[in-house]
């Protein structure tokens, strides 16, 4: 842990405060909820940044080629925000480092979206292949900052392999909670090899959480799932970069898949305090795209937020297995201040919006492909007009979750109507001439 009196003039410009503003909490404090059983937000003095933060400030720090030696201030994609962020030590920072990542577009995806300008911002080339690294970087920082004994967290994948090799950068050991058998085998390898002591529940992802969120309390162990409002501090530095990258002139939509909803409250909370600074001079809309067999967001969306449901998750895309999302007061006033939206979409429409992004040579896994099956459907239904620019969201690469790739292409997916399945032939140049022959003449 940092000598107190660094802790403190490090911590001393932010605090930890309530969403319905009314309570308040040093940045310093380990604490989840407020003592009414709130979330929390990371609270900056969005007056005092005004005069310090500009797009100047953030432009100069971009460096394209980062050197031997990480400077987390310029070769992060993440600490480049810092102010926006977490204005730690930058000699306490534990940084990959991560973000920086690419907007892709290819125009067979915007015309299967049915827009003319779509771009895909591929967050499953971070470090260890998701968004995730980008709030992990900011929780364990806090982590070592707090003086942690060690971090723990309820996954379905991503953020138990993220949180494992941040740890394992800090020296911090790592707690994974799992559903059992309900994780991709790339994203359990992850946390297997990065050292992550690894507990499988016998339950889903949100007994996991119950769980996780009773050892740490009862064992002063650090938590680092979204409920952690520390980690979704980083996961807004994705927005920023978007904003960046479009010369701070915002996106008409920013479109992402929706499971524990973190980015989505991440998203909005950017994107009101970009606008607050001047940054921008107007708000992108969000939409948040739902697995149907996991929409319990969606369907509270429909009445209005009068209900909040729940529901006992099932979709193929594992990322977003989610019936209890904890950040779902955050996501609400995210869609509130943005004029955002919600949708489900089904898992044969996620696949085979997986097929067609996969084809492109860009790639994903499941989850990700939410964001544009979503984005179709908003278009198809009107919501989105084909003449306005749409970001969607890739959280997670495509060897995240390959088993669910090959069955598509292997014959296993029911209605795969982009697969491109395998064919056996004879050892003969004849027989493999023949096929390649007759693939050419497709192609063509």
């Amino acid at each position: 842990m940092l000598h107190e009196k660094t802790l403190n003039e490090a911590l001393a410009t932010i605090s930890l405060r309530s969403i319905d503003e009314q309570e308040s909490y040093p940045a310093g404090q380990i604490r989840y909820l407020s003592d009414s059983g709130l979330l929390l937000d990371v609270a900056h003095d969005l007056d005092a940044l005004r005069s310090t933060v500009t797009r100047e400030l953030f432009d100069q720090r971009v460096r394209h080629a980062p050197g031997p030696k990480i400077d987390p201030v310029t070769d992060s994609g993440v600490w480049r925000y810092r102010e926006l962020i977490l204005p730690a030590p930058v000699n306490s920072i534990v940084s990959r480092p991560e973000g920086n990542t690419p907007l892709y577009e290819h125009p067979c995806m915007s015309e299967w979206v049915g827009v003319n300008s779509l771009y895909l911002k591929h967050e499953g080339e971070n470090p260890t292949g998701s968004f995730k690294d980008r709030g992990m970087t900011v929780g364990v920082t806090q982590a070592v900052l707090m003086g942690a004994q060690a971090v723990a967290c309820a996954s379905t994948g991503n953020t138990s392999a993220s949180m494992a090799a941040y740890a394992a950068r800090a020296g911090i050991p790592a707690f994974v909670f799992i559903p059992a058998g309900k994780i991709a085998a790339g994203k359990l390898a992850q946390a297997l090899a990065y050292g992550a002591h690894t507990l499988q529940v016998n339950g889903d992802f949100d007994d996991a959480m119950r769980l996780v969120q009773q050892v740490c309390e009862q064992l002063g162990i650090y938590l680092l799932n979204s409920l952690n409002p520390f980690r979704l501090e980083g996961q807004k530095s994705i927005v920023f970069e978007i904003l960046q990258g479009f010369d701070w002139n915002p996106p008409d939509w920013i479109v992402l898949p929706g499971g524990n909803l973190g980015n989505t409250a991440a998203f909005g909370k950017a994107l009101h305090e970009a606008h607050t600074l001047g940054l921008i001079d107007h708000l992108p809309r969000l939409a948040t795209i739902q697995a149907e067999g996991a929409s319990p967001f969606y369907q509270s969306y429909l009445t209005q937020f009068a209900e909040h449901k729940s529901m006992k998750a099932n979709t193929v895309a594992t990322a977003i297995s989610i019936g209890n999302p904890v950040s779902y007061e955050r996501a609400i006033r995210a869609l509130k201040w943005t004029n955002g939206v919600s949708i489900s979409v089904t898992d044969e429409e996620i696949m085979n919006a997986k097929a067609l992004i996969d084809s492109t040579g860009i790639g994903c896994e499941p989850a990700s492909a939410a964001s544009v099956a979503g984005a179709r459907k908003l278009v198809d239904n009107g919501t989105i007009s084909p003449d306005e620019t749409v970001v969607g969201i890739l959280t997670g690469n495509l060897l995240k979750d390959p088993t669910a790739t090959v069955d598509y292409h292997t014959g296993k997916w029911p209605n795969a109507k982009l697969a491109n399945q395998p064919v056996r032939v004879e050892p003969t140049l004849a027989a493999v001439q023949t096929e390649i022959e007759r693939r050419l003449s497709k192609a063509h």
